[in-house]
């Protein structure tokens, strides 16, 4: 019996620090809009903002290779197929359209359609997982995109591409969770999973001329731009990239795209302080549901 209950207590204590882990994710990837807007301020587009967040991220992760070698050798086509999907349609498609929706549409409106996640996500989970969609996941799911709607009503909106390109940064975004759940049950370690998802999309990248000609605009402006590149690859990218992977080792991917909730609450508190947007009362009231919808799955975290 002190057998069973030692067993069930360390599996609640993974639950709960790979809970902790995604929040922790979510938190670094709030910044995101912050780091994007202030480049954004500098002239640059945002394919152009798209290239130096994956470009960087994936040359600064050159320094796992030495430790990845024994890995690659063992990859099979499929498992290089699925890291490879995740790469291009989590990370550089997620991030081409929601750079692009920051852009058209602002912060605010650009994170709440991204978060349009968690319902896609409980769809792919049970298509590609095979994960069963819980009554609770539902709910809560509901609950936090009832949020978002707030958030979206607090300003006036009307049907552009601004928003239609929103909401397909959701649906890669909740793409890059399953599939780095489908890559993490092949058994590969979380440091592949997080080189693989800027590797690939970063190789393309430097296929095209435009990403050099970015580069070379960078290094011509004040040293800020450059510690804002650094900020969007290392504190909004590989950080929060290596938390997710890891806690999905942990966490079912329908769980862990609930408690990413946390990054919209970030994204618009860093904005009120930082950026100096003020928030509506119906927008408070979509922040107020977000984190209900944490808390309780935090309070009710199992496997």
């Amino acid at each position: 019996m002190d057998r069973i209950f030692e067993v069930s207590k360390a599996g609640h204590s993974q639950i709960l620090i790979g809970s902790l882990q995604v929040i922790a994710a979510g938190v670094c990837w709030g910044t995101l809009g912050i780091f994007s807007t202030q480049l954004g301020k500098l002239g640059f587009t945002s394919f152009e903002i798209t290239t130096l967040r994956v470009v960087t991220a994936g040359v600064l992760l050159l320094i796992l290779v030495p430790r990845l070698i024994s890995n690659f050798k063992n990859l099979t086509v499929k498992e290089w197929t699925s890291l490879a999907l995740q790469s291009l349609i989590g990370v550089l498609g997620m991030t081409l359209c929601y750079f692009f929706t920051v852009q058209y549409v602002g912060v605010s409106m650009a994170v709440a359609l991204l978060y349009t996640a968690p319902v896609f996500s409980l769809i792919f989970a049970k298509i590609i997982l095979g994960e069963t969609i819980s009554l609770k996941s539902a709910l809560l799911a509901g609950v936090a995109v009832v949020g978002v709607a707030c958030l979206m009503l607090g300003d006036k909106i009307s049907l552009n591409v601004g928003i239609l390109v929103g909401l397909l940064s959701g649906l890669c975004y909740s793409l890059y969770g399953i599939l780095g759940k489908k890559a993490i049950s092949y058994n590969h370690p979380a440091n592949l999973v997080l080189f693989s998802s800027a590797a690939f999309s970063g190789f393309i990248l430097l296929l095209l001329p435009q990403t050099y000609h970015t580069y070379s605009t960078l290094v011509s402006l004040p040293n800020s731009a450059i510690l804002f590149v650094l900020g969007l690859s290392v504190i909004g990218t590989i950080a929060p990239f290596f938390l997710y992977m890891t806690a999905l080792k942990k966490l079912s991917a329908t769980k862990a795209s609930v408690f990413t909730i946390v990054e919209p609450l970030t994204a618009i508190m860093l904005a009120t302080l930082l950026l100096n947007q003020s928030l509506k009362p119906l927008q408070m009231l979509g922040v107020g549901l977000i984190v209900l919808a944490t808390l309780i799955n935090a309070i009710w975290a199992k496997s």
